[in-house]
């Protein structure tokens, strides 16, 4: 037997022994997810129990090296214990920010005292990230954004504004790009780490069409950031920048994290709706073509995004291929959340009162929410222009 396969043996026997039965079922609400922080709490033993097995055994963050939280497997370890979390429809014992986008640049840009201090931190559950860096005048073009970072000798002088910064009012941290230097848009950029209980931060949550508030405004007013909470050099926040949004439009694509998920195939959720014929095919004819073309697609899309991120990774992390799964993924999403309304019927558009069970009024709310995946990131027209540009080699002209 292969040094892999005696791995994939073992993983196989630590999963049974270590994964409780209910975090085995699909992820049903926000609620289910595990996001660790300060003050975090736990919704069930189930749910305690999986973390803390997984983070004493570096699962949390398999790939990243031991000595910073991770359990340092490599990467045909990694994808071996990947596939075998799916398999059984294991949920990620730990959701975070500080894994999907912080977590990497650190890795790259990061001093060793800032991997040491903040990845086993993240790697632990014991505090949560939020991103800083969308503006109310700079979105699109994110390089416009004013908010600034004042040379105080030991520490800067952050004053500004940031939005759409999701999970605010729950972070302990945000890692933050501010203006340093206002003579060059793109070199005057510097990234920061900002903890969110500092004097001068204000959070304001703001109420989405789902009716839920996931993201909020963040304001800064004379806050004081230390010197070594500055990653890599002042005016390198840009290039930092640039790579972390990578990781983001990765995972909002669905390719990194739905591959670890068991969601319930459309399939099954139509036969509780609307039945099977006397031949065991769903009885309506023209949805069950909409939902085996969608399956075969979303299929292709995970296949696809797995092979381009393994690829990826094996010539030194992501790259611009993050923008097409970005594009296309948050598309098939959006896709299902329209296919699961028509499945429903009348019971996919209820908001609130008798009649309708958590799980109905859930996918409502996920529907409206689903609108802002092909926005933010990064708008697919943005995504268009990326992928011009530094995929397909197109060049402006004037």
């Amino acid at each position: 037997m292969s040094d892999l396969e005696t791995f994939r043996s073992e993983t196989r026997a630590w999963l049974e022994a270590n994964c409780p039965a209910e975090m085995r079922e699909p992820v049903r609400d926000d609620g289910d997810v595990y996001w660790g922080g300060r003050n975090a709490t736990f919704k069930s033993d189930a749910q305690k129990a999986w973390f803390e097995a997984c983070r004493d055994k570096g699962y949390t963050v398999p790939a990243w090296p031991k000595e910073y939280g991770g359990a340092g497997l490599t990467p045909a370890e990694a994808k071996v214990l990947r596939q075998e979390m799916t398999a059984i429809g294991a949920r990620p014992p730990l959701s975070s920010f500080g894994i999907w986008m912080l977590g990497p640049a650190l890795l790259h840009f990061g001093t060793e005292g800032q991997k040491k201090k903040f990845l086993n931190e993240i790697a632990a559950g014991e505090i949560r990230w939020c991103q800083g860096y969308s503006e109310p005048n700079a979105g699109s073009d994110l390089a416009a954004l004013q908010t600034s970072a004042e040379d105080k000798g030991d520490h800067y002088l952050v004053n500004g504004q940031k939005t759409w910064t999701s999970g605010g009012q729950w972070a302990d941290k945000c890692f933050c790009l501010v203006r340093t230097d206002r003579s060059d848009k793109h070199r005057g950029i510097s990234f920061l780490l900002i903890d969110m209980d500092s004097p001068g931060v204000e959070v304001k949550p703001i109420t989405m069409i789902s009716g839920l508030s996931p993201f909020c405004e963040t304001f800064f007013t004379d806050v004081k950031v230390p010197k070594e909470n500055l990653v890599g050099e002042e005016g390198n926040g840009w290039t930092i920048g640039k790579r972390l949004l990578q990781h983001e439009r990765t995972n909002i694509s669905g390719a990194g994290n739905a591959m670890g998920l068991n969601a319930k195939p459309l399939s099954k959720i139509a036969e509780e709706y609307i039945g099977l014929d006397e031949n065991g095919k769903l009885a309506d004819e023209e949805l069950r073509g909409k939902i085996a073309e969608f399956e075969l697609a979303w299929s292709s899309f995970l296949l696809t995004a797995r092979r381009a991120t393994e690829e990826s990774k094996a010539k030194g992390g992501v790259s611009e291929i993050s923008s097409i799964l970005k594009k296309v993924g948050t598309k098939l999403s959006q896709e299902r959340a329209e296919i699961m309304i028509e499945i429903m019927g009348f019971r996919g558009l209820g908001w609130e009162g008798e009649g309708f069970e958590d799980k109905e009024l859930e996918h409502v709310r996920g529907w409206l929410f689903g609108k802002a995946f092909t926005i933010y990131g990064g708008s697919t027209e943005i995504q268009n222009n990326i992928i011009a540009k530094r995929i397909l080699g197109m060049l402006d002209h004037q």
